[in-house]
């Protein structure tokens, strides 16, 4: 039995021993966390694509667009929101007339989320879109995306958008706010 508990005894002073020569390793060593892709951990402010049906599978969990760290800037006048060239295209993760859901420290931002569409769409849209596309006189740029209102804008005006614009007002302020603490607001 002395010598289970002595042998138990030189087990822990080793184990403390390897344990302290491991807690003083030399001050150059500078231990790396994980990279990690998951957006929850890698930035505040973030969006997932979701399918085109509008129901959420355990995929779309994972289809993340972007994040704060894509964003460049956002103008509030234009409502144009622009990302690092190191992004790719969101046409090619995201297909057109999918949901866009954004969410800033984990909560969900947006009620009712986006629509993600194209200068091409013929549907109208009255509540929140990512509008990709640009038309600069006679040429189509669809290297740009906007938040806007509505799809198209000559709708801006009607009630059933107006009242989703109120009723989406303090996210938005709260999402305009966000980015600006950021520095990525234009106005």
């Amino acid at each position: 039995m002395k010598k289970i508990i002595k042998n138990s005894i030189w087990t822990v002073a080793i184990a403390i021993a390897c344990m302290s020569m491991t807690a003083c390793g030399s001050d150059d060593e500078v231990t790396e966390k994980p990279s990690t892709t998951d957006p929850v951990e890698s930035s505040t402010l973030y969006a997932y694509g979701i399918s085109s049906s509008g129901t959420r599978s355990i995929e779309d969990t994972h289809n993340a667009l972007f994040s704060e760290d894509d964003i460049l800037w956002f103008d509030v006048n234009t409502r144009e929101i622009r990302f690092r060239d190191t992004m790719g295209p969101l046409r090619e993760t995201i297909p057109l007339l999918a949901g866009v859901d954004f969410y800033l420290s984990g909560e969900y931002l947006f009620s009712g989320g986006a629509t993600h569409v194209g200068l091409i769409c013929n549907q109208i849209f009255d509540d929140l879109v990512l509008c990709c596309g640009k038309i600069d006189g006679e040429v189509i740029d669809d290297g740009h995306y906007h938040l806007y209102d509505c799809y198209p804008l000559q709708f801006i005006n009607d009630e059933r958008v107006q009242a989703n614009r109120i009723k989406r007002a303090a996210q938005w302020e709260t999402f305009t706010k966000y980015l600006e603490s950021k520095g990525k607001l234009r106005k």
